[in-house]
């Protein structure tokens, strides 16, 4: 026992003093490798917001709530639709945003009235105003990343770029130590800390309506776009006794939200107001229903938004502001290269011509970005299919007075990023011309029009003229008429809107002359003669041929007209010479009877002042035919 205990204490003496020697020599070289205790990582959190900057609209203010020091700030403003260029821009918290927009829209406007161009006098104004900003980031997005310097509250602020139209909506991505914003990567993380703020009170706009309404017939007055917590105001007043109109509020699904009518008979107003709960667009106010026997009433119509003072009816407009939705303008022309027939008896005329339309729609806006282009060129099928895809609509129209089809050589579209398009349409067509009155033929002038027509309601697109445009080719094909004036109209039919290029034209005459005319007149001239025969047989057998010859100009003429209700002036010239040539044969028959008889002086004497009453009967018919004609007397 004793020796196994000696055996084992130099072994724990050993151990013991390697223990002792590794500690210090760790001790020792503890100071080269110091210990590094590790933080909390910075809190990261990203949010996506939407927002749209509409047309003639101001900028757009968004509150980042809980920023730290030192904490890095990522934005970025994506265009989503239209053609909008955005600017993004960082202010502290306390700062005023609406001053420093009344400052942004002066300094716009400052520039544009001498001149400048807006974008130059950006860098001196943001770098005064802005903590950062930034107005193109690749492509036309908006993006920066800041250090924030202190704890507290910040506000991005969107406008659009002042040196063009732009408009639409986009995404904002805002991150906090997230750098993926930039990259569009970030997905959203986190509490919410981004909000639209809205720094402009509400709108107060009054708008008056005035017109005529009959009863069983609404009408129906758009709304613009509002927005949520707006509240709609209106009054309207019928000038009948004891007609008050009912007003009915309806949305985008004819869905009716709020209703005004008169609780008392003898009421001639009612009110309506309504407040929205989330934004509204395409909401209708309607007017109609009046009191019974009443048949027809003047009304005047009094609609508000955050005007409470329009149920008084007392209310006055806003000037140069608007609640209704108004119709988009749409400049329109025709230009008639060619004529390439006139069918009289079916009453219509066809023509080969050019037809253009230009509007503008925000909501055909694009990003030139997506394209590297100003513009679109579409076909007519892209198009609508391009329209539909933008969630809007197009004006589109018919040849109203259009007989059978309409083929179309070149149609095309081009639309530029601004949201403004351009129709453009080579068709040939055939339309009615019932216009057509033949009382004068050929002597007549004609009307002709071309009439196109909207099939969306007025207040959705109204013709306006395109100038410069309308009008005539200078080789219109077509030998027989005569262009002596031409115009346009625009007119409001069954609530849409009718353009109409009219023209007046007549006849070539000389065909007339040659073909009619003459031959008449030169067998009159030669049954004439006849009368200096004394031979009355002879006489007979002419005017029985002549018989013949006005029977078949009559029908040459009944087969280029249709069957009319009325006679034309050359069917009254042509049964007037028939008649006298009758007369002539009746009266030479009575003549040779009297011959035969064997009263031949008697014969003579009558005969010798025939001679002389001849061409007076045919001069006096034809006055008379050209007298009531003239005054519209023969109908």
């Amino acid at each position: 026992m004793s020796r196994g205990l000696l055996i084992r204490k130099p072994a724990a003496g050993k151990l013991l003093r390697l223990a002792i020697l590794t500690l210090f020599m760790v001790l020792q070289f503890l100071p080269l490798f110091p210990i590094r205790v590790r933080a909390d990582e910075p809190a990261k959190k990203v949010q996506i917001v939407q927002g749209e900057v509409v047309p003639h609209g101001f900028g757009l203010v968004y509150q980042v709530k809980g920023l730290k020091t030192l904490d890095r700030l990522y934005v970025k403003v994506h265009t989503e639709t239209g053609n909008l260029d955005p600017l993004a821009a960082l202010v502290a918290g306390d700062a005023d945003v609406l001053k420093i927009n009344i400052a942004f829209n002066e300094a716009v406007n400052k520039a544009i009235t001498e001149g400048r161009d807006p974008v130059a006098m950006l860098p001196d104004f943001a770098n005064e105003h802005f903590l950062i900003w930034n107005d193109d980031s690749g492509g036309y997005d908006s993006a920066f990343e800041y250090a924030i310097p202190k704890d507290g509250d910040y506000k991005i602020l969107v406008y659009p770029n002042p040196a063009h139209a732009n408009w639409g909506k986009f995404s904002l991505s805002v991150g906090v130590n997230e750098p993926g914003v930039l990259t569009g990567e970030a997905e959203p993380m986190g509490q919410p800390f981004v909000s639209v703020i809205n720094i402009f009170p509400p709108q107060k706009i009054i708008q008056e309506v005035t017109g005529i309404v009959t009863s069983g017939k609404l009408e129906q007055f758009p709304i613009r776009p509002l927005t949520a917590g707006d509240t709609i105001y209106a009054y309207a007043e019928t000038s009948a006794d004891g007609s008050a109109p009912i007003l009915r509020l309806k949305d985008y699904g004819d869905k009716l939200l709020a209703v005004g009518f008169a609780t008392d008979k003898g009421e001639k107003a009612v009110t309506l107001q309504y407040k929205l709960k989330q934004d509204a667009e395409n909401f209708t106010l309607t007017l109609g229903e009046m009191g019974e026997g009443v048949t027809i009433s003047d009304y005047r119509v009094l609609v508000g938004v955050n005007a409470p003072d329009v149920l008084t009816g007392q209310a006055q407009p806003t000037p140069g502001m608007t609640v209704l939705q108004e119709p988009i303008p749409v400049q329109i022309g025709i230009k008639m290269d060619q004529i390439t027939d006139v069918d009289q008896k079916s009453e219509n005329f066809g023509v080969v011509d050019t037809l253009q339309m230009e509007w503008q729609d925000p909501k055909l806006a694009f990003d030139p970005a997506d394209c590297d282009c100003k513009y679109k060129s579409l076909s007519t099928s892209d198009f609508i299919k391009y329209v539909a895809d933008h969630g809007t609509v197009w004006p589109e129209f018919v040849y109203f007075n259009q007989q059978g089809r309409r083929d179309i050589q070149n149609g095309l579209v081009v639309v530029f990023s601004d949201g403004r398009a351009i129709y453009y349409e080579r068709a040939t067509v055939t339309l009615q011309a019932p216009d057509f009155n033949f009382r004068l033929y050929p002597f007549d002038t004609q009307t002709f029009y071309i009439r196109i027509r909207q099939v969306l309601p007025a207040h959705l697109f109204i013709f306006t003229e395109l100038p410069d445009f309308s009008g005539t080719g200078n080789q219109l094909g077509e030998e027989e008429w005569v262009i002596q004036d031409k115009w346009t109209k625009i007119e409001t039919v069954d609530n849409s809107s009718q353009f109409s290029f009219g023209f007046t034209a007549n006849r070539h005459l000389m065909y007339y002359i040659v073909r009619i005319f003459v031959p008449v007149l030169i067998i009159i001239i030669v049954s004439w003669f006849t009368f200096f025969l004394k031979d009355y047989g002879k006489r007979v057998d002419v005017a029985s041929a002549n018989l013949l010859v006005f029977v078949a100009f009559n029908f040459t003429i009944s087969d280029a007209l249709p069957h009319l209700g009325y006679a034309t002036i050359l069917d009254l010239i042509l049964v007037t010479t028939f008649v006298i040539t009758g007369v002539v044969v009746i009266f030479n028959v009575w003549l040779k009877r009297l011959e035969i008889t064997k009263k031949d002086s008697i014969a003579q004497t009558i005969d010798k002042y025939s001679i002389w009453l001849y061409p007076i009967i045919y001069f006096a018919a034809f006055a008379l035919v050209a007298f009531f004609f003239t005054k519209g007397g023969i109908q």
